[in-house]
């Protein structure tokens, strides 16, 4: 059974024996990339809080296309003809003086959790950043999210912060942790320019 261009309802199997590919995201990705992520924001927010600040499908269109054209990795795990999780970056600060520095984002589809697709987007975002000049990659993590914190650490990620009760959901304050890693030469030599 096959869901074009959109995730399977949650709950509805893919076949699991199905390789995983990583590969660039393209415009027909760009509804079930959204799925996920309304699921993710959805789930964090308590009950009778509406979640209409969420992108629409124009919207991640545009970004996508903004992001590609200024060297920006947007890539999108694939099994079968399912899109399963999806991994970008985009700069860390918007000033010059952080051209080199990116932020990144990892979604999971959550009834593929635990399956390796994570470790797949953060293996291919780290080369695809570091291959187009990228010389640091920020992460802000969920400070109770231990399988992600261990997953960031497992690249080579250290915690450079812990931002206490900036968040709330699941009607508690959470904290966020803040990971970095260099990327190719890191801060050894000067960029090129």
């Amino acid at each position: 059974m096959s869901w074009p261009n959109s995730l399977p309802p949650f709950g509805v199997a893919v076949d699991a024996a199905s390789p995983i590919l990583i590969r660039s995201s393209h415009d027909g990705d760009v509804e079930a990339m959204l799925d996920i992520y309304r699921y993710y924001i959805r789930r964090g927010l308590d009950e009778g809080i509406d979640d209409h600040g969420t992108p629409q499908p124009g919207d991640l269109k545009e970004r996508r296309k903004n992001l590609r054209n200024r060297r920006f990795p947007h890539l999108v795990a694939i099994r079968g003809e399912t899109v399963v999780g999806y991994a970008y970056v985009v700069l860390f600060r918007k000033r010059p003086a952080y051209r080199y520095t990116v932020k990144h984002s990892i979604y999971v589809h959550p009834d593929h959790l635990g399956g390796g697709i994570g470790r797949l987007l953060m293996h291919e975002l780290i080369d695809a950043c570091a291959a187009a000049g990228f010389r640091q990659m920020i992460g802000y993590i969920d400070g109770d999210n231990t399988a992600s914190l261990g997953l960031h650490h497992s690249f080579g990620f250290a915690t450079v912060g812990r931002l206490p009760g900036v968040a709330y959901r699941y009607g508690r304050w959470a904290d966020t942790v803040m990971v970095q890693r260099s990327l190719g030469a890191g801060v050894t030599t000067p960029p090129v320019i």
